[in-house]
């Protein structure tokens, strides 16, 4: 039911107010004659002006809220539209697309480009100035993870239902309130329809035209201009680099790894995309970013195959891919805590090694993530092992590597030990022009 403020302004007539300027009566004084006329006549010229706080595109609250993240809303501001009233908006699926600019302000790892704080305030100002021209403008709330209590809450302000409907399959459902109530939550702006100039305020020029996606970490701010809302892959990669200091100021560990669920079991596994594509029907879902808490492990975004339960219990494994042909790396390999870190920080792929920690942007010091993989195995007891997916000559196909996976949880495996050769001497190598210094808890 519509809450209305109801407020009444009365009219008084100019001639029952008017007193002679001969009177010999105190004016401050009560006049039965005047009081007489008055009254009634204030009373019949009494209008009722409706005020509603909330209604269809309107509401106080949002329209404050959204004031303070600098749009003001010109006309209308509907919140979380489902499908079919999203459609009757205009709304319809936007073609996929992909390879638009990725800037991020506060990376520690690479993977995109570095914009400027000021040219990121100059952004957002002519962003937030053009969703404030826009009559309609579209919110919605979701999360990144599915776990309560370790996820990071979004808001989306857009200027397209299009994009809304597209940002919607991506983000996990959160309760009502439940962004307006949070600490810290992220803000993703929207500006499909903004002038394709726009991208002169970070020196795009002409390779802005179609769109770009930027991200300040320290604000934690993203920004859709143009069509990049279609990117899905460059605005998971963005938001996963927001939502890292998030995750782990509230006890999740955010890893670039995927879920398998074999029977009663949840495997975690790090492995190149190449290997990831060769098993993808059997994963819970093909986009890599986990979250490993004390509650179980939960995938970042939806997916496809999002269905049921979409907060898992605590990996029985995690596992460590490797590709070797020179058969110096055995197939199936048991590690210790310190040595899945230390493999985790490495990744070897036939002479060239590929971590498994994300090459994405990230506010994430690689050093620091694997120190907190290395607390999680201990403090939860949980098992690692190390595969080769490319023993000899030939590659494992996708089903053997799901068995190969799989057989971790089942047989009774020797610890890692390399077949000759001076792998070790390869890896410290290559650590150690990466990091100055490497825990003593970690080892080959």
């Amino acid at each position: 039911m519509m809450r209305n403020l109801v407020l009444k302004r009365f009219l008084h007539s100019s001639t029952s107010l008017t007193r002679s300027s001969s009177s010999t009566s105190n004016p401050f004084l009560p006049s039965s004659r005047c009081n007489a006329v008055s009254a009634p006549l204030a009373e019949e010229k009494a209008e009722t002006v409706v005020f509603p706080r909330v209604g269809p595109g309107f509401s106080y609250g949002l329209n404050w809220a959204l004031a303070r993240k600098g749009v003001i809303v010109k006309d209308k501001a509907f919140l979380n539209l489902n499908y079919s009233e999203l459609q009757k908006r205009g709304a319809t699926i936007a073609e996929s697309l992909s390879g638009f600019p990725v800037y991020v302000r506060g990376s520690v790892v690479g993977g995109s480009s570095e914009i400027s704080k000021a040219d990121f305030s100059k952004l957002l100002k002519q962003v937030t100035s053009h969703i404030s021209s826009i009559s309609d403008v579209f919110v919605h709330d979701g999360a990144i993870g599915s776990s309560p209590k370790c996820d990071a809450k979004v808001r989306v302000i857009s200027d397209s239902p299009a994009a809304v409907l597209s940002l919607s399959n991506v983000l996990w459902k959160t309760t009502i309130r439940a962004v307006s109530h949070d600490s810290c939550p992220l803000t993703v702006y929207v500006a499909s329809s903004i002038s394709a100039g726009v991208g002169d305020t970070i020196g795009l020029g002409s390779q802005g035209t179609r769109g770009f996606i930027a991200a300040d970490i320290e604000r934690s701010s993203l920004v859709l201009c143009g069509k990049a809302f279609s990117d899905t892959n460059g605005i998971k990669e963005a938001l996963a680099a927001l939502s890292g200091p998030v995750i782990s100021a509230r006890g999740g560990l955010p890893l670039s790894a995927r879920l398998l669920v074999s029977g009663d079991s949840v495997i975690l596994l790090f492995a190149s995309e190449e290997t990831i594509q060769r098993c993808t029907d059997s994963l819970v879902s093909a986009d890599a970013g986990v979250i490993l808490s004390s509650q179980g492990v939960a995938p970042f975004f939806q997916s496809g195959k999002s269905s049921g339960s979409n907060l898992f219990k605590l990996p029985a494994a995690v596992i460590l891919g490797s590709s070797d042909s020179s058969g110096i790396i055995p197939s199936v390999s048991k590690l210790s805590p310190g040595q899945a870190a230390y493999h985790f920080l490495a990744g070897y792929q036939d002479g060239k090694f590929t971590p498994a920690y994300s090459n994405g942007p990230s506010s994430s010091d690689s050093l620091e993530l694997a120190k907190a993989l290395l607390s999680k195995l201990q403090e939860n007891q949980i098992s690692s092992f190390l595969i080769n997916v490319n023993e000899g000559e030939k590659s494992v196909n996708g089903k053997d590597l799901v068995k190969l996976v799989e057989s971790t949880l089942s047989k009774n495996i020797p610890p890692f030990e390399v077949k000759g050769g001076d792998l070790q001497g390869k890896y410290k190598s290559f650590l150690s022009g990466k990091f100055q210094e490497i825990p003593e808890e970690f080892s080959f």
